[in-house]
């Protein structure tokens, strides 16, 4: 996993309220164990039409997207069912961090696990960001802080441990590995 400690970047705003993984992620894109590709498939259903072509104004689809690293989504992103395929969609589409008012415990959880930062804002500052689609943001990890367009700070919740994991690009598993030798110390102790 790439640490994360900047992300700086236009917005991508979906304004839709209780966005579901399955509409993030279609189940019918889950067979796959590779996260690699995914990124095509996020918001499929809406994203392409009935012939597969691409649906000019589906958020996602339009010029001014290209490159944006954040996704501004409507209230209770990331409801539904677990499928850490959701994560893997959205950052294998480019994005670095979704930012609503309020995101799914299930989600959340594998968004942090997987390099993807969930920003939960307060409602005047979630408004401020669905009035201005492409706005510039700066979220700061180590601050744990979201800088707005109109150049307002705000704070956004963060566990310490999914914070540090973010910060130096570990996921769980690596982090239990870089503790080898102090677990191995403490076997050797209480032998």
């Amino acid at each position: 996993m790439t640490p994360i400690r900047i992300i700086e970047s236009r917005t991508v705003v979906l304004p839709r309220e209780n966005i579901d993984t399955d509409q993030i992620i279609p189940a019918r894109f889950l067979k796959v164990t590779d996260k690699a590709g995914l990124g095509k498939a996020a918001f499929a259903d809406w994203r392409y039409g009935p012939d597969g072509g691409p649906v000019a104004d589906f958020a996602l689809n339009r010029p001014e997207a290209a490159g944006c690293a954040v996704l501004v989504a409507g209230d209770n992103f990331g409801c539904g069912s677990s499928r850490e395929h959701a994560p893997w969609a959205l950052v294998d589409a480019g994005f670095r961090a979704v930012i609503s008012t309020r995101i799914a415990d299930i989600f959340r959880n594998n968004a942090l696990k997987n390099g993807l930062v969930p920003v939960v804002v307060d409602p005047a500052s979630h408004a401020a960001l669905l009035a201005a689609p492409g706005a510039p943001v700066r979220i700061d990890l180590e601050a744990r802080t979201v800088t707005l367009p109109g150049g307002a700070a705000v704070e956004f919740p963060i566990d310490a441990f999914s914070r540090y994991c973010l910060l130096n690009g570990v996921d769980e598993l690596g982090f239990l590995l870089s503790q080898e030798a102090a677990i191995a110390a403490h076997e050797g102790r209480t032998r």
